[in-house]
């Protein structure tokens, strides 16, 4: 478990915090909104999967616009939903980047990482992998009021476990869609791939849910010391 710094505890006074709630209702529509396509999309994966296996059984049961119709529905949907979950991840790093500068005031020495990292933590291969997670515990750890330091950890690690697993599962089911529509003919393929990536959609809905209440979590403590202050 992370363990604060001293200087979590110290007296020095800090910089005013900056309002969150109002970032924090942006991250939580988009993430929200993310997740509703993410359901949509997975539905769109089941019909078309279904639709896939009933031309295997009998190529001659659809007609040749209705396979381009599918085809259509089905890489609609894939659009749709990567265009709606890079707004969200914009929506979570806009909050990300207020919770920071809030926490930086809170616990000046208490972050491992610098701000730069808030961006590049996510796309520099390897350490993406755990730079993100230890920025937003450490806001956690800045942000957290005396007695709350543990209690939203399991969530924390819960969260980013769901969103790794989550984003390799969707990269792996991606490659397989490819390497099958570039064979062609080879219908099994497409449907095993669109039946997989319902594993991905599934973690990456969990992972948006998770997502919604670490925000919360965090946001209502910054909240807390802002209206502390102001006393």
């Amino acid at each position: 478990m992370h363990t604060p710094p001293s200087s979590y505890q110290g007296s020095t006074p800090h910089p005013p915090l900056r309002p969150v709630r109002g970032v924090a209702v942006f991250a939580v529509v988009v993430l929200a909104c993310d997740a509703f396509i993410a359901i949509v999309a997975a539905m769109i994966d089941l019909w078309y999967a279904a639709f896939i296996d009933r031309v295997i059984s009998d190529i001659g049961s659809a007609s040749e616009s209705e396979k381009m119709t599918a085809d259509l529905v089905y890489a609609l949907s894939g659009i749709l939903w990567v265009a709606v979950y890079l707004v969200s991840i914009a929506g979570f790093l806009v909050w990300l980047f207020r919770v920071r500068a809030n926490a930086e005031s809170l616990a000046p020495d208490g972050h491992r990482h610098t701000r730069p990292w808030l961006i590049f933590g996510w796309v520099v291969p390897i350490i993406s992998f755990w730079f993100p997670k230890q920025i937003v515990d450490d806001i956690w750890h800045a942000s957290a009021r005396d007695g709350e330091q543990a209690s939203p950890q399991v969530l924390i690690d819960v969260w980013w476990a769901a969103w790794v697993a989550g984003s390799l599962v969707a990269n792996v089911a991606a490659r397989l869609l490819a390497t099958a529509l570039f064979a062609g003919d080879d219908l099994e393929s497409v449907a095993f791939a669109a039946r997989f990536d319902l594993v991905g959609i599934a973690l990456m809905l969990v992972a948006a849910v998770l997502a919604i209440c670490v925000i919360l979590k965090i946001t209502k403590a910054q909240e807390h010391h802002r209206a502390a202050a102001s006393l």
